[in-house]
C-alpha cells in the first residue's frame, strides 16, 4: 500500500476494509468474442414497494451522524484537479492511451485515461467515466484491469477515464469500498471533476459506466451530482442495504466466504449492525444513507443490464432498481441476459455494443 493516509477515522478506515469480497472477479473480463442478441427481457417487476424519494436537502434531524448520508456527501466539495501525464503507454487503433494522476482528498490517484485522434468534435469529446468493480487492491492494473470493457468504448470515439480508486494499484491512501465508506464515490467524482477540466473533454456529454461494486459507486453520483448526462450499470451492488446484509449473511452461512480478509470484514459487518441495529430496527441511520432511498433525484436515463446466470451478485438488485426507478417516474432501461454470468458472459461484447449504442443516443 502506498500511502496510508486516511481521511476517516483509525476505527471507521478499520471497519471499511473489502466489505463485500463477492464483488471480486478477475482483474480482465473474458475476451469479447461476437455473441448472439440477448432475448427479450421480461417486464420490469412490479411488487416492489414504491421509491421512498427522499428529496434532495431533505434535513433528517434525528438520523445518527455518518459520512455516508447522501446528504453529508452532497454537501461535499470534489474539486479533482488537473490530469497530469505519468507514462504515455502503447496507443489503441484509433486512440491514444496514458497513465495519469490526479488528487482526491489531498491523496494522489492514479487512472487510464484514453483520447480519440480523429477530428475532434465541437464542444470537444464526449465522456465514459468507467467505474471499476472490486478486484483486490493489490492486484488491480492500471493499465490491464478492466482493458477488454475499456477498448470498444475507446475505440467508439469515446474519452475514457477509469480512475483507480484510493489503495488500489499504485494510488495513495487505504481501501474502502462505498457500502460502509464515502471513500471510493469521493474519488470518482473527484474523477469528474478532474476529467471535466480536461481540454479535450466535452464537460457537457458525460456518462458513466459501472460493474458489480462500480454500479454502486455509480448509482450514489446519479442521487449525489446532476452532472452525469448517462449512465450504465453491469450487474451491479445496487441493492439496498436491507438487500446487502441479507446476501450478506447468506454468502457467510453457505461458507462461500474463507479468506482472512473475509473473516475479519464478517466481523466488521456484524460490528456495524451492533452498532446501528438492522435497516429494519432503525431506518433512521439507514434510510438516510442508502442510495436507493434517493431515486427519485436521479435524473440521467439510466441502463439496467444484468445476467441471470450471476452467482456473485443477485440479479434482483438489478431488477429492483429499474422497478424503483420506474416507479420514481425515471428513464431506465432493464435488459436482461438468460444464462449470463457476472461478466455477461457469453453476451460481454453484444452488452458492451448495446451499452455503446445508449450512450451515443444520449451524449452524441
Amino acid at each position: 500500500m502506498k500511502n496510508q493516509r486516511s481521511v476517516v477515522s483509525v476505527a471507521v478506515a478499520t471497519l471499511v476494509m473489502a466489505w463485500l469480497a463477492g464483488c471480486r472477479q478477475s482483474a480482465q473480463l473474458p475476451t469479447l468474442a461476437a455473441t448472439t442478441s440477448p432475448t427479450a427481457a421480461p417486464a420490469v417487476p412490479s411488487a416492489l414497494p414504491a421509491a421512498t424519494g427522499i428529496a434532495a436537502g431533505t434535513p433528517i434531524a434525528t438520523a445518527e451522524a455518518s459520512p455516508l448520508m447522501i446528504g453529508a456527501m452532497r454537501a461535499k466539495g470534489y474539486p479533482g484537479s488537473d490530469l497530469n501525464v505519468e507514462r504515455i503507454l502503447p496507443a489503441g487503433a484509433n486512440y491514444n492511451r496514458y497513465s495519469v494522476s490526479y488528487q482526491s482528498d489531498g491523496l494522489k490517484l492514479f487512472g487510464l485515461l484514453t483520447v480519440p485522434t480523429g477530428e475532434e468534435p465541437a464542444g470537444g469529446w464526449p465522456v465514459i467515466l468507467l467505474n471499476h468493480g472490486y478486484i483486490p487492491p493489490a492486484e488491480y492494473s492500471t493499465e490491464e484491469s478492466y482493458a477488454r470493457i475499456v477498448e470498444p468504448m475507446a475505440a467508439a470515439n469515446y474519452i475514457v477515464f477509469k480512475p483507480d480508486y484510493r489503495g488500489n494499484g499504485n494510488s495513495e491512501g487505504t481501501p474502502c469500498q462505498p457500502y460502509i465508506c464515502p471513500d471510493y464515490v469521493t474519488d470518482s467524482l473527484n474523477a469528474l471533476a478532474s476529467i471535466k477540466r480536461y481540454p479535450d473533454a466535452n464537460p457537457e456529454r458525460i456518462g458513466v459506466w459501472g460493474h458489480s461494486m462500480g454500479g454502486n459507486v455509480t448509482l450514489h453520483e446519479l442521487v449525489i451530482s446532476h452532472d452525469i448526462k448517462a449512465a450504465a450499470l453491469m450487474a451491479g451492488v445496487v441493492g439496498s442495504y436491507s438487500d446487502l446484509l441479507d446476501w450478506w449473511k447468506a454468502r457467510v452461512a453457505n461458507g462461500v466466504l474463507t479468506t482472512q480478509n473475509d473473516i475479519q470484514t464478517d466481523q466488521l459487518v456484524n460490528e456495524m449492525v451492533n452498532l446501528h441495529g438492522t435497516p429494519a430496527s432503525n431506518p433512521t441511520f439507514w434510510d438516510p444513507i442508502d442510495p436507493t432511498a434517493f431515486v427519485a433525484d436521479v435524473r440521467a436515463p439510466v441502463l439496467i443490464q444484468v445476467g441471470t446466470a450471476d452467482t456473485v451478485v443477485p440479479p434482483s438488485f438489478s431488477q429492483e432498481l429499474a422497478t424503483r426507478l420506474q416507479q420514481a417516474g425515471k428513464s431506465v432501461s432493464l435488459h436482461v441476459y438468460p444464462g449470463a454470468d457476472h461478466n455477461l458472459s457469453p453476451d460481454t461484447a453484444t452488452a458492451m455494443q448495446e451499452a455503446i449504442v445508449f450512450f451515443d443516443q444520449n451524449l452524441k
